[in-house]
């Protein structure tokens, strides 16, 4: 039994799978110069099966830079990038699928007028009948389609509907099973929830941890600390391109998750001069000496 990142309906399995509390991806000091300009510096992070790492930061923290290398879109130009244990330098995204490293971008890659099958297999369509005269298998993939979205527990009326009618969260959900289906062991998320409503946010929260329940090691890039709380086993805080925290959920509070994702070590260290500002109401403010007190930022630890 193998895994096969580009074979439809491929799974990973006990024999090819990272030992028990492996993880599948790692990253160790890795950072992204681009020529002066150091866009990510000395960033750890391990990505285990069945487990939920979120990468938390503000707009410029280098969430997508980190993305770019662990997906093969970029190359790391400092520290190690390991796929189960072994260095790699992906070239390409192809190279990254090949691994079983999905991403699944705010954009979606969908189609919005083409059905919803349609864009399940978009780029790997089901054929039958022999060459040169094959044909696409509808049925098949309508079937097959149907199968794996109610595998996650997602239920749709009609697959035949564009996919642009969905809603937000139905058509994350549509392009998270559609990464699962393809053999993916790892799971980008790249602000999955940035432009939903909260219905629609813990709709895809909820197939988030469906993912991680069937063995995904998910990694769930947001700049929203409650929905990563609400699903994460570790969470990372990014801040100009380094690593400001990195601690699993029985280490960190979600209090302290958003004072460091706030900023809240600038505003304690301001906290004397806010006091003087008209209208501000600082007593809700962390101490200083709280949030600036040392963090690891390495990979979590395995056992």
């Amino acid at each position: 039994m193998t895994t096969n990142g580009s074979t439809p309906g491929a799974t990973l399995t006990k024999d090819t799978a990272p030992e028990d509390g492996k993880p599948i991806v790692e990253l160790r000091g890795a950072g992204k110069s681009y020529g002066n300009v150091r866009a990510l510096h000395g960033v750890s992070l391990a990505v285990s099966p069945s487990r939920v790492t979120c990468v938390l930061g503000d707009n410029g923290a280098g969430k997508s830079t980190l993305i770019k290398i662990i997906s093969g879109l970029h190359q790391h130009t400092e520290g190690e990038f390991l796929v189960d244990g072994e260095p790699v330098h992906f070239t390409t995204p192809r190279e990254a699928l090949d691994k079983g490293i999905a991403t699944v971008y705010q954009d979606l890659a969908t189609v919005p007028l083409m059905p919803v099958w349609r864009n399940f297999f978009l780029g790997s369509e089901m054929t039958k009948g022999p060459w040169p005269v094959r044909r696409l298998d509808i049925a098949r993939m309508k079937k097959t389609a149907d199968e794996e979205l109610r595998a996650m527990g997602i239920v749709l009326d009609d697959l035949d509907q564009p996919i642009g009618t969905l809603s937000g969260g139905q058509r994350q959900s549509v392009a998270i099973a559609r990464a699962v289906y393809f053999g993916a062991r790892v799971l980008i998320l790249d602000e999955p929830t940035a432009a939903l409503g909260v219905k629609q946010s813990g709709v895809v929260l909820k197939y988030i941890a469906a993912a991680r329940d069937r063995g995904l090691g998910v990694i769930f890039i947001t700049h929203n600390p409650h929905h990563a709380y609400m699903v994460g086993d570790h969470f990372s805080v990014l801040r100009l391109g380094t690593m400001e925290l990195s601690a699993s959920r029985d280490e960190v509070s979600l209090e302290e998750l958003t004072n460091h994702m706030a900023g809240g070590a600038e505003l304690a260290a301001l906290k004397h001069e806010l006091a003087q500002v008209r209208g501000v109401d600082v007593d809700e403010l962390p101490e200083e000496e709280d949030l600036t007190a040392p963090v690891a930022a390495a990979p979590e630890e395995t056992s």
